[in-house]
């Protein structure tokens, strides 16, 4: 069935835009290089028919526009040569005619055999656009840029200047191309960022060991993941027990140990032992898919900028054809010597030199190349207003736990009482610990090494928010935090409450034996990434649940001036009120999920390591992937150059089509000005978006 065009209650097109046609060239050509895995990665994620979701087919995804029309598909799975081998053809033949008119004149050159020529130059390139401007016009979206190139070039042709005309549609599909191969560039980086998935996976039939595509892998199959393999879909853990890195989701470098039940996702690598895995997820809708589709989407929630500009154009173009005409047509009324072909020559450098082009297609790409430069940086933002909110933004707030530190415990100091053999009191502790999963337990396993497995502890409890009671040849033992000692009347002669650290107690024999202490460790890079913020002109401020003596131990250690512990949600919900209050910009970093209220609130939510978590990804704004708190200030420094530099493209558009829009009414300026002025200015708009994607950051 071919496809019908769709349009708002205004009559506005609203499929088949160039935009959009854009988007669908990138991907087309992404697709032929990324094979299968840009097919679901790309090309679902895109809706090119104005709103309607794409039909899931398996693996590939199909779209009734993309299949039926055929605006686009004549570019699918070409090469760049051969999307510029139209324009190539049209350039020889231009370049041939211009010879024979001014360097090496042919005196059969002329009337019919010319027009013929620069025909056959113009039809390559100038096709395509005149079919698009028809279908527009028939379907009621009269003011595009087509019809605008279209009126141009036909009307050189009707006054005789056939090389301009050929020119004009020349450049104009040059920077077509151009725009198509930088959307696919920024695509490609985001695409391959993020396609960490497997094509195939080893699933178990009948017992038997099959490898099969993971695209075709049915709901509760079975896989087999061998140590050092990459799970290629989300499932549920059957096997007894299995670790895995999970630095591709959440960013955390240490081993995650999973029990039989637990969930298991696409991405995580297995380290140890040979591990079943029940598949309870399709492959697009894992984890890796929705956060591809996320980036790949972001272009949808539109920067201010973005949207004015927009809105602009469609005044812009109907309101440039009317003055067009008017230059054609009142010059009559006023003018002595009034010769129609020079009047219209200048109506038709209006026009060309009038197409909003540079504005439409470089402003979008600018932030889109902000996009994609941030995801490959591991930085992923939910769309282009948000580049422009953290340019702007004036503090960041931040959590501790995961953001500003590891997140993960180390044991600092071991202080047993001279009374308590310390080997024996540190082996009991290991053993009671080798019973919990609390980060605290895994920080002494990982101190002292592999448990005695000869010593048996009995009646061992664990007491929430407290610690973890046992018994051990009839003696009691205690090991937690100091609410355990008040709690089982246990003197001790040491002010516990005074240390900066998490402090472990322990107890023996209904004694106090002593403690270890328990710190979280700064992130190497979080000290860089308080003097980044500070050179940028912003504040930081911390914000923390833990204890205060912890919280103004790391804030002093790394500059934060202002720091706060103790702190229940609400009460951080209050601190960015008090920010906020100040007409200021905020930007909160954490988990993105804990710290829900005070994400909402803020300018900009910020999820450090949470792409293991929906929760996550749909509560933050921007999400760093790798869990280095250095991104905060890149991802500032990204939205501040992806701004400057589409200023910098409004810029140059508005200043070069003033200037010669003057010269072209007053007949100053010819048609290869107006060729300059619309798509000079817009290659040179395009390859400054562009120029982004390469910047270090």
């Amino acid at each position: 069935m071919k496809h019908q065009h769709t349009y708002d209650k205004h009559g506005k097109q609203l499929c088949c835009t160039e935009e959009k046609k854009i988007n669908a060239l990138a991907d087309q050509r992404l697709k032929a290089t990324l094979g299968d895995k840009a097919c679901c990665a790309v090309d679902s994620a895109l809706d090119l028919s104005g709103g309607r979701q794409a039909e899931k087919h398996g693996h590939q995804t199909v779209d009734e526009h993309n299949a039926d029309d055929g605006h686009v598909h004549d570019a699918e799975g070409k090469s760049a040569f051969q999307l510029f081998l139209p324009a190539g053809i049209s350039f020889i033949i231009l370049m041939a005619g211009l010879m024979m008119d001014y360097l090496l004149p042919q005196p059969w050159f002329t009337d019919w055999v010319r027009i013929l020529w620069y025909t056959a130059a113009y039809l390559p390139v100038g096709w395509p656009v005149l079919r698009e401007a028809l279908e527009s016009i028939m379907n009621r979206d009269i003011f595009s840029e087509f019809l605008l190139m279209s009126i141009a070039t036909t009307g050189a042709f009707a006054i005789g200047e056939f090389p301009e005309g050929v020119a004009v549609m020349l450049f104009y599909s040059v920077g077509e191309v151009f725009q198509t191969l930088a959307v696919q560039r920024a695509k490609g980086n985001i695409a391959k960022l993020l396609d960490q998935r497997p094509d195939e996976v080893t699933v178990l039939v009948e017992g038997r060991p099959q490898t099969v595509k993971a695209a075709e892998v049915s709901l509760r199959s079975v896989i087999q993941l061998k140590p050092g393999e990459r799970l290629a879909l989300d499932g549920v853990l059957i096997s007894e027990t299995a670790s895995f890195n999970t630095s591709a989701l959440t960013g955390e470098s240490k081993p995650d140990t999973k029990q039989k039940g637990d969930t298991v996702l696409a991405g995580m690598i297995n380290l140890n032992t040979v591990a079943q895995i029940e598949v309870n997820t399709e492959f697009l809708d894992s984890k890796l898919s929705k956060i591809l589709q996320l980036v790949q989407n972001a272009t949808a929630q539109k920067a201010p900028t973005e949207l004015f500009i927009r809105k602009f154009a469609r005044l812009y173009t109907p309101i440039v054809v009317l003055l067009a005409a008017a230059i054609c047509l009142l010059p009559y009324f006023f003018v002595d010597q009034y010769i129609f072909q020079d009047w219209l020559y200048r109506a038709l450098i209006f026009l060309v030199i009038s197409c909003p082009c540079a504005l439409v297609i470089s402003i979008p790409l600018g932030y889109f190349g902000g996009i994609g430069a941030a995801s490959k940086n591991g930085i992923l933002f939910k769309g282009s207003n948000y580049l422009d909110a953290l340019a702007a933004v004036k503090n960041v707030v931040v959590d501790k736990t995961g953001t500003m530190t590891e997140g993960v415990f180390k044991v600092q100091t071991v202080n047993i009482k001279p009374e308590f053999d310390k080997d024996f009191i540190m082996k009991l502790m290991n053993v009671i610990e080798n019973s919990s999963t609390h980060p605290v337990a895994t920080a002494i396993h990982d101190y002292l090494g592999e448990p005695d497995h000869t010593m048996i502890i009995d009646h061992i409890e664990e007491i929430a928010g407290h610690g973890l009671t046992a018994t051990y040849k009839g003696n009691k033992l205690l090991v937690g935090n100091v609410k355990l000692l008040d709690k089982f009347n246990i003197k001790y002669d040491v002010n516990l409450n005074k240390i900066v650290e998490t402090v472990i107690a322990i107890a023996y024999q209904g004694q106090f034996a002593g403690y270890i202490t328990i710190a979280d460790r700064i992130k190497e890079d979080a000290l860089d990434t308080v003097k980044k913020l500070k050179e940028l002109g912003v504040t930081t401020t911390m914000l923390s649940g833990d204890k205060s003596t912890v919280v103004k131990a790391v804030a002093t250690e790394l500059g934060i001036e202002n720091a706060f512990g103790d702190l229940l949600p609400e009460d951080k919900v209050n601190k960015v009120e008090e920010i906020k209050a100040r007409n200021e910009s905020v930007a909160f970093v954490g988990d993105g999920v804990n710290d829900a209220p005070v994400v909402a609130l803020s300018d900009v939510g910020m999820a450090m390591g949470g792409l293991g978590s929906d929760a996550t990804i749909e509560t933050a704004d921007v999400v760093i992937q790798d869990d280095k708190p250095s991104k905060i200030p890149m991802a500032i420094t990204i939205g501040k150059q992806t701004k400057k530099i589409v200023w910098q493209n409004i810029a140059l558009a508005f200043g070069v089509k003033a200037i010669v829009l003057i010269l072209g009414a007053g007949g100053l300026a010819t048609m290869w000005e107006a060729v300059f002025a619309d798509v000079g200015v817009a290659l040179l708009a395009i390859f400054n978006a562009v120029r982004i994607q390469n910047m270090k950051f």
